[in-house]
């Protein structure tokens, strides 16, 4: 699959690594695409259960992602000005070099991601965790409204890499786990996140030309599983249920599948493994 110079000149070494790999091993690929406040560590877990199932795994980061939590926080600012579209043309640069149509797994915005990746034709099989709306996706739940909060606040944001504070944070990932869980997770793994996708995501129902959008209905979109958490306060249900609905419209099979006790931080926390189990489960059906 081709991809342009200007793809090239931004995508790191260790990118291009892990797609030489992949496509050395001759197995079947998966790519992992993490959301905003995140980096592409937290599907380390992930990573070795797909691949000691057989898989082989591609984690691409977003543009300028720093390699380590401690460095994002210390350098901000290179998390800045990443829109949507701009994410999903670098994520597009790196998977379009793999042999075969990868699996694309995202959460949050890389489950928006992975739906605009599917909706090029991109994707063997998608799996999508707790995904940020796009146009077209009408409901706007309280707690969402809530969640977005530290970043909708000020227009100024836009502009600015925005971290979370723990009460943020505990709010908006991990109102479903214990206190001592929920901090160890926000000193694990939160980052400052890009303003812009935030705003392109409030926004996607009012402009037309937003690039928070997807195209549903290509016939070449392939498998598509959507997994929600049931107390999921920054993607609550009817989001996620929206979007199945709007991915329905498409020929090929789509799933949904909502899992009781669970928040925005069901692929890193203590309950990741049923999580990643099923989305395992449905990749495999169409690998």
């Amino acid at each position: 699959m081709a991809s342009t110079a200007s793809e090239t000149s931004t995508i790191t070494d260790h990118e291009l690594a892990q797609v030489e790999r992949a496509n050395a091993s001759g197995l079947a690929p998966v790519a992992f695409v993490h959301g905003l406040w995140l980096l592409p560590s937290s599907w380390d877990r992930w990573v070795t259960l797909f691949e000691e199932a057989g898989l082989t795994a591609v984690i691409p980061g977003w543009p300028d992602d720093p390699e380590t939590v401690e460095e994002a926080k210390a350098h901000p600012d290179v998390l800045a000005h990443k829109s949507v579209g701009q994410i999903a043309d670098y994520v597009a640069g790196i998977i379009s070099r793999l042999d075969k149509k990868p699996a694309v797994i995202g959460h949050s915005f890389g489950g928006l991601l992975a739906q605009i990746l599917a909706g090029r034709g991109l994707a063997s099989s998608t799996v999508a965790i707790d995904p940020a709306p796009f146009r077209g996706v009408l409901p706007l739940p309280i707690s969402a409204l809530r969640s977005a909060s530290p970043v909708l606040k000020n227009p100024a944001n836009r502009n600015k890499a925005v971290p979370l504070t723990y009460e943020q944070f505990r709010y908006g990932f991990a109102n479903a786990v214990d206190e001592d869980e929920a901090k160890e997770l926000f000193e694990t793994y939160a980052v400052p996140g890009s303003g812009v996708p935030i705003f392109q995501a409030a926004s996607a129902n009012l402009n037309p030309w937003t690039e928070a959008k997807v195209d549903t209905k290509n016939p070449e979109r392939g498998p598509m599983l959507i997994i929600c958490g049931a107390d999921d306060h920054t993607v609550p249900p009817a989001i996620a249920k929206a979007a199945y609905k709007k991915q329905q419209q498409n020929e090929g099979v789509t799933e949904y599948l909502e899992i009781p006790g669970r928040g925005h931080a069901l692929v890193i926390d203590n309950g990741w493994r049923d999580v990643a189990d099923a989305a395992l489960a449905f990749v495999e059906r169409f690998a």
